[in-house]
């Protein structure tokens, strides 16, 4: 009995968190803690229930005990009414011996009762606590299923996070692409305008005198015809 509250107590005493925080697996170490916290409680009650079936029993004996001091009383009264003194004296003889057995009765009784208590007391505060821890166990499961996701969403957040950096990256590869394929443009216009330019300046020496002469054709035409 003294080893399992030993354990009860450490357990109750112990910040649970820190002792989880060994753990492998918290979750399936709070309900080991709670199974083995069971396991004593029935040990507790199976205890309570012997020490208090001592009580009963010494409290049994006791009452038998009075009930047969009294009748011995009784008895001695109606001898000495029957004027049997001798009777009576050997009614008070046995009285006294069962008031001396009273002293030991009385003694075992007080000591079975104050048993009772203090273990019916270990075993209503083991409940309660065990209530407790059970309260305990499910804020701390909840926590756990919150920090769980918490530590997915992370995860996921640098995935993300990644990801919007290849983003960023390939943006500015686009941009630069863009920026590359405007200059190409540019100048692939720039150099066409000069082509054009040296080719509108050659034309010009390049003149055979066909206009000339088909201008000078149609004034001798116009003349022929008197126009």
């Amino acid at each position: 009995m003294a080893g399992i509250m030993k354990r009860f107590g450490d357990i109750m005493s112990a910040n649970l968190n820190a002792l989880l925080d060994k753990a492998e697996d918290p979750e399936k170490m709070v309900d080991q803690y709670l199974r083995n916290l069971e396991s004593d409680l029935g040990k507790v009650k199976a205890e309570t229930a012997a020490v208090m079936a001592e009580e009963t029993k010494c409290k049994r004996q006791l009452d038998e005990c009075n009930e047969e001091i009294a009748k011995m009383q009784r008895y001695a009264e109606k001898a000495i009414v029957a004027g049997n003194d001798n009777d009576a004296r050997q009614f008070l003889e046995k009285k006294q011996q069962l008031t001396s057995k009273q002293d030991a009765l009385q003694k075992s009784y007080d000591l079975a009762h104050s048993n009772a208590v203090k273990m019916h007391e270990m075993h209503d505060k083991l409940v309660k606590d065990i209530s407790d821890l059970n309260a305990r166990k499910d804020a701390i499961k909840a926590k756990m299923a919150v920090a769980k996701t918490q530590e997915r969403l992370n995860k996921i957040g640098n995935s993300a996070a990644g990801a919007q950096n290849n983003m960023s990256a390939f943006a500015k590869m686009e941009e630069k692409a863009d920026r590359m394929l405007d200059q190409a443009n540019a100048m692939a216009e720039l150099n066409a305008e000069k082509e054009d330019d040296i080719d509108s300046l050659a034309a010009k020496y390049d003149d055979d005198g066909a206009g000339s002469a088909v201008d000078d054709e149609l004034a001798a035409l116009k003349a022929k015809m008197g126009l």
